[in-house]
């Protein structure tokens, strides 16, 4: 039952965290994509690789904790049905390149962001890692 705790507080301030992102408005932008959504999107694959990472590489984090971060938070915050709702807009008004790009740009960037937070979650535990080694073993000298 305490999961679905998690999973609820996750999922309402991933929620009222897109809303106020989506609700920003960017000066100056007049494209045809929509920049929020995409932002939102690729900050998500960004944090959920790298918080992944952490949670099964580096430390046993608590698995309530693990899915009210993940499911509940990060799978609010982002928002694939939304992509696909502006993706099908795109289409009826006739912006074909805009849907197009708009679809290639948000999976590029999405699963380069994902490969990143890997990268830097691992890089940042080896440098804590190889730092705890080099404690150890001055306290054994």
């Amino acid at each position: 039952m305490k999961k679905y705790v998690f999973i609820a507080c996750g999922g309402f301030l991933g929620a009222i965290l897109r809303f106020a992102v989506k609700s920003v408005q960017i000066p100056g932008y007049s494209e045809n994509i929509p920049l929020n959504t995409l932002i939102i999107n690729v900050i998500g694959s960004f944090l959920l690789a790298l918080i992944l990472t952490v949670a099964y590489e580096v430390r046993d984090m608590d698995a309530d904790i693990r899915l009210g971060i993940a499911t509940g938070f990060l799978g609010a915050f982002t928002t694939f049905s939304t992509l696909c709702k502006e993706t099908v807009a795109l289409l009826k008004n006739g912006e074909y390149f805009s849907a197009l790009s708009y679809v290639t740009v948000s999976v590029v960037l999405g699963l380069s962001a994902a490969y990143f937070g890997v990268v830097l979650a691992r890089e940042a535990v080896s440098k804590a890692l190889g730092r705890d080694e080099e404690a150890e073993e001055d306290d054994e000298n």
